[in-house]
């Protein structure tokens, strides 16, 4: 059941995904089981050759000199607005023999160059599959005067090296300073295929691992790298590693911190197939670790109303033991939550229903929530449904009861002008108006986000990953991707679509490439932690 969104031939025993997806769940579950019983016998023979390293200590130098970030998640919503974003590019997968790039897009409305690349930093190698990002330092060194928001992290997930680009020389051209070869991570420590970097208030870098060199997912974890981009080893404990890895997030006030579940990169690299779920290789758990030990202290199974966790973030206030998991295939958004006896719990916060449609590849087609963001604040959580073609906004100042106060199109499988019909109840049939901008038709859906620091405006790419890109949208491959801003009501709730921007990434000058994740200079609110 391999799926791909140009299939015409394609022929499904079932009524909906839905109905498909939970015949699968518990056999999933048991498949999960076995593998966390191989997973601990493995790791049990690989502790005395692979390194295992613990956090240092934080420092705090002087309670007047501060480091880099701010104070609280309050106080950075009164940082300087946002003049520039950096933008992971990518031409791995694409058929275009390139090296990915970072680049610079000016942001400042007086600017000439306003919405336009204004540099581009390529890579040293070819077919890194840049992806997400992350910092040296953040807000959790805040009280750190002797270290800087300096190097923008870059783990490449395809191939397995992690950059170090240097911001602080000329923010309008970072420039290369190291780059930590696959080869030193995986002979130190086993991991390959790495993802989400945070920095930690010690000074080192924690990088999830979502496999092993051979892309088995018994091989994930998390890869410590100190300040000068060596690296330490792995963070959790021998025997402790979660079944899958993706994204994670640290509460330090709570000790804890709490991984996600994508899937094997042996199945993942190659596309999407629905069989591959059937077959255990994804995900649906949540790994609660103590922090900052790394003991793996509970596994929570979210089971068909959570397949495919991926992204994870706790409410920005560090007091605070309640936070949110995107839910990609089943299109849900779950809140996780400490109980009073200190376990962990959780509960669907937010679905979005599998809508039926025509002339595609299931009979229903679910929003696939691929990425969501909480406000500094706390007040209003973003998501997108990259396959729907939306963006929503719920209010969430009572976590335990979202209401959603905005929603917007900017793309999608069923616009109007694509062969994909929606259904209603009684059988008619309608399509989903999406406007262009500045003459160019929204391809694509929405995938990665990132909001301004005063929560009232939110950027917007169009790629997921390129081999899945080809699969659900392959125009585009083709033609490349958008950026976008959403002009945000961050009062009472609201989403419009900015008419003066657009960022064309079609147009390149090695021709057309993928863009995924976005970082501001001084930091945001997905890369930030508070202790």
């Amino acid at each position: 059941m391999y799926l791909s969104a140009t299939s015409s031939s394609f022929t499904i025993y079932i009524h909906t995904q839905y109905l498909f997806i939970n015949s699968i769940s518990s056999t999933t579950h048991k498949q999960h089981k076995q593998t966390n019983n191989k997973e601990i016998k493995n790791m049990a023979t690989e502790v005395v050759v692979h390194q295992h390293a613990s956090i240092g200590n934080s420092v705090n130098h002087s309670c007047c000199k501060t480091g880099p970030g701010y104070a609280t998640p309050l106080e950075a919503m009164s940082g300087p607005k946002e003049s520039l974003i950096y933008v992971t590019c990518v031409y791995t997968g694409t058929g275009k023999e390139k090296p990915d790039f970072l680049g610079t897009v000016d942001v400042d409305p007086a600017s000439k160059t306003y919405s336009q690349v204004i540099h581009r930093m390529p890579m040293p190698n070819i077919g890194d599959e840049l992806h997400h990002s992350g910092w040296n330092a953040c807000s959790s060194c805040f009280g750190d005067s002797s270290t800087s928001r300096r190097f923008l992290v870059l783990p490449a997930l395809v191939s397995g090296r992690i950059y170090a680009v240097d911001t602080l020389k000329d923010p309008r051209a970072p420039t290369l300073h190291k780059a930590v070869e696959p080869a030193d991570i995986t002979g130190k420590t086993g991991l390959a295929f790495p993802h989400t970097a945070h920095c930690l208030a010690s000074g080192d870098i924690m990088v999830s691992c979502l496999g092993d060199k051979d892309g088995k997912a018994e091989g994930n974890g998390f890869l410590l790298l100190d300040q000068n981009f060596n690296v330490k080893g792995r963070w959790e404990k021998p025997g402790h590693s979660p079944l899958f890895g993706y994204d994670y997030w640290y509460q330090p006030r709570h000790k804890t911190m709490i991984s996600t579940s994508w899937g094997a990169p042996a199945a993942f690299t190659k596309g999407f197939n629905l069989q591959d779920v059937s077959d255990g290789l994804y995900g649906r758990h949540l790994h609660v670790y103590s922090w900052p030990e790394g003991e793996l202290k509970q596994t929570i199974d979210l089971g068909p109303d959570g397949l495919l966790p991926l992204e994870i973030r706790f409410l920005h206030d560090p007091t605070k033991d309640t936070g949110f998991v995107g839910c990609a295939l089943s299109s849900n958004m779950v809140r996780f939550f400490k109980t009073s006896d200190g376990s962990w719990s959780h509960e669907v916060a937010m679905s979005v229903k599998p809508v039926k449609v025509q002339n595609w590849i299931l009979l229903e087609m679910p929003g696939l929530i691929t990425d969501f963001l909480i406000s500094l604040d706390d007040r209003f959580l973003y998501f997108v449904n990259w396959l729907h073609g939306d963006i929503r906004q719920y209010n969430i100042v009572d976590p335990t009861s979202p209401v959603l106060v905005g929603q917007v199109w900017v793309g999608g499988l069923f616009q109007k002008g694509s062969p994909v019909v929606a259904e209603n109840e009684d059988g008619t049939t309608y399509q989903v108006d999406v406007p262009q901008v500045k003459g160019h038709r929204l391809l694509g859906g929405p995938q990665m986000i990132q909001l301004s620091l005063d929560g009232k405006r939110l950027y917007v790419t169009n790629s997921l990953f390129s081999k899945w890109d080809k699969q659900f949208y392959p125009e585009v491959v083709e033609k490349g991707s958008h950026m976008l801003q959403i002009d945000v009501n961050n009062e009472t709730g609201g989403l419009s679509i900015n008419p003066e921007f657009y960022v064309d990434f079609g147009a390149e000058p090695d021709g057309p490439c993928l863009a995924h994740e976005m970082r501001y200079p001084g930091g945001d609110c997905t890369s930030d932690i508070w202790i």
